[in-house]
């Protein structure tokens, strides 16, 4: 999170102290807490919208497998009434068949 050829903010601080009082010190610190606040801040930001962003394509996936699992029992239910649509043209037929047969 922070770069190896800055100095930390106790050392950027006692530079400020050192080279031009104390006045200079206070300032250091305080922007060096702010910078400090900014980048938690921002990495907060960014993870919460990388989480929404998760939720959001999550949402979509199970959109899309919600309305694919639709289609499929559409799907499967159309083919059971057509296997129950043959089941009774066979039925029929074979009753005729029968019914023919005692009376021929």
């Amino acid at each position: 999170m922070s770069d190896p050829a800055s100095p930390g903010l106790l050392a950027a601080t006692a530079a400020a102290f050192r080279d031009h009082g104390l006045t200079a010190a206070i300032t250091a610190l305080i922007g060096g807490f702010l910078a400090l606040i900014a980048a938690v801040t921002r990495r907060a930001f960014t993870n919460e919208a990388l989480l929404q962003r998760l939720d959001r394509e999550l949402i979509a996936d199970r959109e899309r497998i919600e309305s694919q699992r639709a289609e499929d029992r559409k799907a499967d239910a159309d083919r059971l009434d057509r296997i129950e649509t043959d089941i009774r043209t066979v039925r029929d037929l074979l009753f005729e068949a029968f019914q023919r047969n005692r009376s021929g």
